[in-house]
């Protein structure tokens, strides 16, 4: 099963793409679409919806997973970000890839087996569980492969679950 992660954001938006084999977690592509801040909000998100299309093109994923939104403090930029989740969605939507949401809490739970873990906990986890010689930079990214091992290990519950077999 092949997975994207996404972590949305109008000016920078980590993505990482995973394939499953059993227990195993390989990283096929990783890494970060900016958006320019001169940019007008439409052009910026034309820009992250096409480099999705292109990554989607490429990578061939299965099913898409991001970060349900959580903010408290800055409304303006969670405006921003709830506009550039709209553009992955409708990505995903127009490529046919279901689409997973997992809360923030349910991430940390996942990867680091504890739901209030820190940022630096779950970058280094990332980082164990994908084999990789350094934690992925910058957090958007760490944040995005993140999001995509939690799918790998919810899946097959999921799918179970979906289907109503015995677990």
């Amino acid at each position: 099963m092949r997975i994207l992660g996404i972590d949305p954001g109008y000016g920078r938006t980590g993505y990482g793409v995973i394939e499953t084999d059993g227990n195993r977690l390989r990283p096929l592509e990783f890494g970060l679409i900016e958006t320019g801040s001169q940019l007008s909000m439409e052009k910026r998100l034309l820009q992250l919806y096409e480099a999705l299309l292109q990554i989607m093109d490429r990578r061939q994923p299965d099913s898409l997973a991001v970060e349900e939104l959580f903010f408290s403090k800055n409304v303006t930029t969670g405006i921003g970000v709830s506009q550039a989740r709209g553009v992955v969605l409708l990505a995903a939507a127009q490529s046919g890839l279901p689409v997973y949401e997992y809360k923030p809490v349910q991430v940390k739970q996942a990867i680091a087996g504890y739901g209030k873990a820190e940022k630096k906990q779950i970058q280094e986890m990332v980082r164990v569980f994908l084999s990789l010689p350094n934690v992925p930079k910058p957090d958007d990214v760490a944040d995005a492969l993140a999001v995509a091992i939690t799918h790998a290990h919810t899946a097959p519950f999921q799918a179970k679950v979906e289907r109503k077999i015995d677990l």
